[in-house]
């Protein structure tokens, strides 16, 4: 009897077992899948065709468990399968004939033959010898002829020689095919089976030539070239003849790798081009293979990859300022990517930079000063386009001067100032430069005199004072400033900022006065509306009391003389007091009317020449005078109260 030690140890050890049983089974109830068990799945094995069963000597075999379909359906080609898998296959698609009834038991040394026949149909040894599963189901068919394991066991010998023979013929063994149609055809009943699988290996015996020379041009690099003399040629041949053959049709997925393959080739040397037609020509040999989407998925994602490293560069090209390598990189990334993100954007600033440098049309900017403190004029960037210049004989108010009417190319963009130089950024001129405005050289300009309500000349009036003599404001538009004046101020800037400006041409003016308009004035064809512009109107008065004899009815702006600068409204493009408040110095010389005039919006200069034009009105000008059309000639060293400038930059 064991000592107490001893039994408390194994109470110990079968606690121990007792909990760890339990937590097993816990665990195997809620986390089956970590055991790989399904907890809905408990199909029983079904024997095998022509196993021994233990449910009655009359049983049927019973039909491949639904596991077995499963297995059937995975993995590789079916051909590549074992043979009794194939069988079970060509099982499921027949329709399985009834047995003959069995009269009596199978006796116990039968039994013993069947069970020896079973083995070797596990063993796999259907024929050949008198241990084959051939001859044993023969022998027992011969001592007992209604023995159902015995015909079960000799219609599995006959499905897997029949398998067999197909795996083989799908294959391209025409020997091993032959030899097992022999056996098939020796065995009971396997005449019926053996004749359509004999057509098949008629057919081998015609396709394997072929297969062959298909192989061979494969290996000698004719996979799908020249047309009729290629492999793809070739096994699209084998399959006319034998639609189902494996072999062709692995090779012709093969045919369709190396194309592919070229493909990807051309993709690495960026011949896109060259990728498509691969791409094109993969399609038309196997248009829904995984191969080929997948290398259309390589090859797009190439091709972005490409065209966004192109489209870097053509931006580094056009930060430098190398415009036509910008176009050529930029045109050849979307050649290569026709979407590509961010094309439309860097099209738009080539286009920009092309017709206005590093600016877009609307934009505002200042160029600073590169030797002190200080900076141009504010500057508007004005589209480039094209109108019809000087108006028709119809137009109210026509001059003989603004025809014949034209049309007018304004292709380069360019930047003019916002406003009049005023007579504070007019100042800085002269006290940086040392220039002397003619004002002063050639001592006085013109005034306006309230007595008689027009301009007189006066010794004593210069480029500081308003449009009565008096001391000006600062942002007053400069005026008694002369042609001369005006070009030496654009001079300076250019000096100053590294940039070029100057005075604008004539053509230039009146496209941007205008701003798309094709109407008398810039706002419409009569008196404005609103508060446009700084002009002649029936409502304003003189300090004396004075009214304009000539003037827009009904038009009230509250100023008589010039007004501070960008007091009114701007027009379409930006640009203020354009027709209105002061006339603007131009750079043209001076013509009595169009003729020859250029088509461009390049000034029209004469070598020499005294007199130049002035354009837009100002604040004493008659409605007739205010209009986009007129314009006027004036000698070049003229001051008026009536007229200033402003300037134009290049881009």
């Amino acid at each position: 009897m064991p000592n107490t030690e001893t039994v408390r140890r194994q109470r110990a050890i079968g606690g121990a077992l007792g909990v760890a049983v339990l937590a097993f089974a816990l665990f195997y109830h809620f986390f089956p899948q970590l055991l790989h068990v399904s907890p809905t799945q408990n199909t029983p094995r079904s024997p095998m065709r022509g196993q021994p069963t233990t449910m009655g000597f009359d049983q049927r075999p019973q039909a491949a468990p639904v596991s077995m379909a499963s297995e059937i359906d995975a993995g590789p080609p079916i051909v590549l399968a074992p043979a009794s898998v194939i069988a079970a296959r060509r099982r499921e698609k027949t329709t399985e004939i009834a047995l003959p009834a069995q009269k009596t038991p199978d006796s116990p040394e039968l039994t013993a033959l069947l069970d020896r026949g079973d083995k070797a149909l596990a063993a796999d040894h259907l024929v050949g010898g008198k241990d084959s599963a051939a001859m044993l189901f023969t022998s027992a068919l011969k001592e007992k002829s209604d023995s159902q394991r015995a015909l079960a066991g000799m219609d599995e010998v006959r499905a897997r020689l029949a398998a067999e023979i197909e795996q083989d013929i799908a294959l391209g063994d025409a020997d091993a095919a032959r030899d097992a149609l022999a056996a098939l055809k020796a065995l009971p009943s396997g005449a019926a089976e053996a004749a359509p699988l004999a057509q098949k290996l008629a057919i081998l015996d015609k396709v394997r030539p072929l297969l062959t020379t298909a192989a061979t041009q494969l290996q000698d690099g004719k996979a799908n070239q020249p047309r009729g003399d290629s492999a793809l040629d070739t096994y699209r041949q084998v399959l006319q003849l034998d639609a189902e053959n494996a072999v062709a049709e692995q090779g012709i997925t093969q045919v369709q790798r190396v194309v592919l393959d070229k493909a990807l080739a051309a993709v690495a040397q960026n011949d896109f081009a060259a990728a498509d037609a691969a791409l094109a020509e993969a399609a038309t040999i196997q248009p829904e293979s995984q191969a080929l989407q997948d290398t259309r998925g390589r090859v797009e994602g190439m091709r972005r990859q490409s065209a966004t490293a192109m489209l870097a560069q053509a931006r580094s090209a056009l930060d430098a300022g190398n415009l036509e390598l910008a176009r050529q990189l930029a045109t050849k990334a979307q050649q290569v990517s026709a979407d590509l993100a961010g094309i439309d954007d860097f099209n738009e600033r080539l286009t920009n930079a092309r017709l206005y440098a590093t600016y877009k049309p609307g934009q505002v900017f200042a160029d600073r000063f590169v030797d002190s403190t200080g900076q141009a004029p504010p500057m508007v960037v004005v589209p480039t386009g094209s109108y019809q210049m000087g108006s028709g004989d119809g137009e109210r108010g026509h001059d003989a001067n603004e025809s014949p009417q034209h049309e007018v190319q304004v292709d380069k963009g360019f930047a003019m100032g916002r406003s009049s130089v005023t007579i504070g950024q007019f100042r800085e001129f002269v006290r940086s430069s040392g220039y002397v405005p003619q004002s002063q050289s050639l001592q006085g300009g013109s005034i306006y005199d309230e007595q008689s309500g027009g301009l007189r000349d006066d010794s004593s009036a210069t480029w500081q004072d308003d449009y009565a003599g008096k001391r000006g404001q600062d942002r007053l538009p400069v005026v008694n400033v002369s042609w001369n004046d005006a070009k030496a101020y654009a001079d300076w800037l250019s000096q100053r900022t590294g940039k070029k400006y100057r005075l604008g041409s004539e053509a230039e003016f009146e496209y941007a006065l205008r701003a798309g308009t094709t109407t008398r004035y810039w706002w419409g064809n009569d008196a404005p509306s609103g508060h446009i512009e700084n002009l002649t109107g029936a409502g304003d008065r003189s300090a004396s009391g004075r009214r304009w004899s000539n003037a827009f009815a009904g038009y009230k702006d509250g100023y008589w003389g010039p007004a501070p600068v960008m007091s009114f409204t701007p027009n379409a493009f930006g640009l203020y007091d354009m027709g209105g408040n002061v006339s603007e110095w131009v750079a043209d010389c001076w013509h009595d009317n169009y003729i020859r005039a250029p088509r461009s919006a390049e000034a029209w200069v004469n070598p020499g020449c005294g007199r130049r034009v002035v354009r837009g009105g100002s604040w004493g000008s008659a409605p007739e005078m205010v209009r986009s059309a007129y314009r006027q000639g004036a000698a070049a060293d003229l001051r008026s109260a009536r007229v200033g400038f402003r300037i134009v930059r290049e881009l």
